[in-house]
């Protein structure tokens, strides 16, 4: 069982002897409790994990480390405290705001998002490894396990996954630290912008993070080329277009199978079925553009 606020503040040395905590329930997530904590004049932000989120595939040691890592070149909230074996994570709570949805897909915002995912891509090694193909079979097992109904023509999906994970892997790419899981409510600006939530972070392919970048703030084909030519300092060929567009279909993907593993496991008054079937939606919407050849060629030939 998760544990309690009062349980977590407990496990935290710093805390164990102070009368004046203030503690604030702060909303957004959907998988975990986060809570604000005031103490004094220090700020922090407490996050307990959801019930089986392992089952998401996240390692709370590799979440750990990574922010760490993150934390320690600005590009994070710096973390205060690790709660073991349990994975609640203390960090210093930024006194920011969120981008709108329109705002981030300005110019001047999309290239402040490029300039801070290059220093996560130019990390050292973080733990763990994110591969959006093998991430979708692992959702499509525990779900099936579960019970949970998928849609008709699921089989005929994982077949286009398997010609786009052997497009890719025709000629791999070396696996950078990735966030891969860069939605909206994840960015906070301060004076910089900060990337929170580091569940899924781990060494894996650096377009992921432009594509789930692209596809949560739903970028035009024109967006996309800015994002590319910022990304690789206007060297953008037909193969990068292409990976991109791929993997913009496989982040429709991951999002649509977690939303399946969610209906088996989670306890949340939240729908996920409406959740699953709106990225199920995409994903046919995308495959079935007419240059989804043209894109598996591309990435063979000049990945």
């Amino acid at each position: 069982m998760p544990l309690t606020i009062e349980e977590a503040i407990s496990r935290i040395p710093q805390w164990r002897e102070t009368k004046d905590i203030r503690i604030t329930a702060l909303g957004g997530g959907i998988t975990n409790s986060n809570y604000r904590i005031d103490i004094g004049r220090e700020s922090f932000v407490l996050r307990i994990p959801g019930a089986d989120t392992e089952l998401l595939g996240i390692n709370r040691d590799y979440e750990y480390a990574a922010n760490l890592t993150a934390g320690k070149l600005g590009i994070a909230p710096e973390v205060y405290f690790y709660i073991q074996p349990e994975g609640s994570l203390v960090t210093r709570f930024i006194n920011g705001k969120l981008i709108p949805l329109e705002e981030m897909k300005q110019p001047e915002n999309i290239e402040r998002v490029v300039t801070t995912v290059q220093k996560i891509h130019s990390m050292s090694k973080i733990p763990g490894v994110f591969n959006p193909f093998q991430v979708v079979r692992d959702y499509t097992k525990i779900a099936r396990r579960s019970g949970v109904a998928f849609p008709e023509n699921y089989s005929w999906l994982v077949e286009r996954l398997c010609e786009a994970e052997e497009a890719l892997t025709s000629q791999p790419a070396i696996a950078r630290p990735c966030h891969n899981d860069l939605l909206n409510a994840n960015f906070l600006i301060a004076g910089k912008l900060y990337i929170l939530d580091w569940e899924y972070s781990g060494m894996g392919d650096r377009f992921f993070d432009l594509a789930n970048f692209s596809d949560h703030h739903e970028l035009s084909d024109e967006l996309d080329d800015l994002l590319l030519r910022l990304y690789f300092d206007g060297d953008v060929s037909a193969s990068k277009v292409a990976h991109l567009k791929i993997m913009k279909i496989m982040s429709d993907l991951r999002e649509a199978t977690w939303g399946l593993v969610q209906i088996g496991i989670s306890k949340l008054d939240f729908d996920f079925r409406e959740y699953a079937d709106r990225f199920f939606d995409r994903v046919m919407q995308n495959i079935e553009n007419p240059e989804w050849s043209e894109w598996l060629k591309e990435v063979r030939i000049n990945a």
